[in-house]
């Protein structure tokens, strides 16, 4: 039906590319800027916060820059599994509630991260 737009695959990959890479960055940085506080409301280590902030954001440079994007997309995604696992295990957050925050901005993070794991992140980047 709209074949005429095949040809702008790459950016279109460019751009789910450079969406994920945004939400990530922004969530690594209280985890890098505030990993005690962070620690304490995740009930982890605060360097293994720190360290989830590093992953986060180096795999997020990955994605933009368009270096080692499969290998980016595919930590992110096992970071959402720990996400979404979490959240589910832990604190017995629904997928989705009215009252409660869910994880099913987890869930498309997640498969987005797939979407560029298996499909590649197109032909734009270094």
């Amino acid at each position: 039906m709209f074949t005429q737009l095949l040809q702008y695959n790459d950016i279109g990959l460019l751009l789910l590319r450079i969406a994920i890479a945004i939400i990530f960055l922004y969530h690594s940085l209280p985890k890098l800027s505030k990993s005690k506080a962070m620690s304490a409301m995740m009930g982890m280590p605060a360097g293994m916060i720190f360290m989830l902030g590093m992953i986060e954001a180096v795999a997020s440079l990955g994605l933009v820059f368009g270096v080692y994007t499969q290998l980016s997309a595919l930590i992110l995604a096992i970071v959402m599994v720990g996400a979404i696992g979490m959240k589910i295990m832990k604190l017995g957050v629904p997928f989705a509630a009215m009252d409660k925050i869910g994880w099913e901005f987890d869930f498309i993070l997640f498969f987005a991260s797939v979407a560029i794991l298996l499909g590649g992140g197109g032909s734009i980047g270094f």
